[in-house]
């Protein structure tokens, strides 16, 4: 049986082929010109509090779609009116319902820094979502060989990006500590089961706790006391969070309770 994981690559790679016909990496470097960035790492870093990073998707593979009258501006406002400090923002078409254009609106009229959340496979993509205005990337550990998480994350600090490794298991994240200036994602959820544990991050923290970046949890963070059940056992702050806030009837409570739990 395919997973989850195996089909959106490929059909990624599909997609990536079409694009290129039609974009040239002049066509992109000439569009980065004219766009303006933000370090999203160091927004991280400098932030003394809770970080938090908010997620917005139309829709994902295990939930289906998660907001029906879907606006990204109106979700962008509303998380930053909350106190998100950094934004993720779904660009995967076909199972995410993302599009890169997403970002570009965003960035016109806010000033937050933005993760493009993508299967990244190649080093063109890089110049590829730069040039719609991200200021960080995400590596899955899960979706690349070797070279190409080397090559694509060299690729990105090339381009001045940020970049989070993302990580799912104990072996994955022994592979991420070679790329010393990322930050790090623990992802709670089995890329090829879907499962989700908050437990993930609290095991993977153990391997990745002498990493000089930030590191991050990822998914499954449904309640405040999610949180802080992760931040007292691992001192970890930094989370990013979507579905429980765009399946929340009131997440600006929710966002409110997160920012607390140091408290």
């Amino acid at each position: 049986m395919t997973n989850i994981l195996e089909k959106i690559i490929e059909e990624k790679r599909h997609s990536l082929d079409l694009i290129k016909k039609e974009k040239s990496l002049g066509v992109l470097e000439k569009n980065i010109k004219e766009q303006s960035f933000l370090n999203f790492k160091e927004t991280i870093q400098k932030n003394r509090g809770i970080s938090l990073i908010t997620e917005i998707k139309k829709a994902s593979p295990s939930a289906g779609v998660l907001v029906d009258n879907f606006d990204h501006l109106n979700i962008a406002k509303m998380y930053i009116d909350n106190g998100a400090i950094c934004l993720s923002v779904l660009t995967e078409e076909k199972h995410f319902l993302g599009k890169l254009d997403y970002i570009q609106d965003i960035k016109k009229q806010f000033k937050i820094p933005v993760l493009a959340k993508d299967f990244f496979i190649d080093p063109y993509q890089i110049a590829l979502s730069k040039s719609y205005g991200c200021d960080c990337v995400l590596l899955i550990i899960a979706a690349l060989n070797g070279t190409q998480a080397d090559e694509i994350y060299s690729e990105a600090l090339k381009h001045n990006l940020s970049v989070i490794v993302e990580v799912h298991s104990q072996k994955e994240a022994e592979i991420a500590l070679k790329f010393d200036q990322a930050l790090i994602g623990i992802n709670n959820r089995n890329l090829k089961t879907l499962e989700v544990s908050i437990n993930n991050t609290i095991s993977i923290f153990e391997v990745i706790k002498t990493h000089k970046g930030p590191i991050i949890s990822e998914s499954g963070i449904k309640t405040a006391s999610d949180a802080k059940y992760i931040y007292e056992k691992t001192g970890i702050k930094n989370f990013l969070i979507g579905e429980s806030l765009l399946k929340s009837d009131n997440p600006s409570e929710l966002m409110k309770k997160l920012i607390q739990i140091t408290q």
